[in-house]
């Protein structure tokens, strides 16, 4: 058995006597309960302004946790969502969203993986066969033919005509959009 007054100050120590005494250490190392497991048994939420709370047992080898927390004071209501950005990851990488709130947006950003790759197809039908053709390149003047007048879709929206102020002014930012909506809309084929 372990002493913690051996040996005594100025005495002989002896072999013997520092065997019983590492024996003992070791029987009291021993005896110590190992711990394998955790787990929290409960959480309880407690009103507003209550102090936190959480108490630890053991039994057998398993850690017990309890927890009492107060609720939060009420946030302020979040006006709209917004979706800042959606990743594609690798396949097989599992998808994520992450969330964050500014004070009056939620704003989310995804990552979702792409699929992977299928199998190529097999050869199709045969299509109809027409008139035969020359194969060979296509001329200057075939080319000329094929894109004349294409642009003109774009000749529908009239300049902008905006001297634009240091700062811009917000109703001068909001012409500039419409103007470039009103073009993106008249590039569409």
């Amino acid at each position: 058995m372990f002493g913690p007054n051996i040996p005594a100050t100025n005495a002989e120590a002896t072999s013997a006597m520092f065997r019983g005494q590492f024996n003992g250490l070791k029987d009291l190392i021993d005896a110590i309960q190992t711990i394998t497991a955790a787990q929290v048994d409960t959480v309880t939420t407690l009103p507003l302004g209550l102090p936190a709370g959480a108490t630890v047992s053991v039994a057998g080898h398993t850690l017990n946790f309890g927890f009492e927390l107060p609720q939060g004071p009420q946030g302020p209501p979040f006006s709209s969502a917004v979706v800042d950005a959606v990743n594609t990851v690798d396949p097989g990488t599992p998808a994520a969203v992450s969330l964050s709130f500014d004070g009056a947006n939620v704003r989310f950003t995804f990552d979702i993986p792409k699929g992977s790759s299928g199998n190529d197809g097999g050869v199709g039908p045969q299509g109809i066969q027409g008139e035969p053709g020359v194969p060979g390149e296509v001329t200057n003047a075939q080319l000329d033919s094929a894109i004349s007048g294409t642009s003109a879709n774009s000749n529908s929206v009239a300049a902008l005509g905006l001297t634009v102020s240091d700062p811009p002014t917000q109703g001068e930012m909001q012409a500039i959009a419409n103007k470039l909506d009103e073009l993106i809309t008249a590039l569409r084929r």
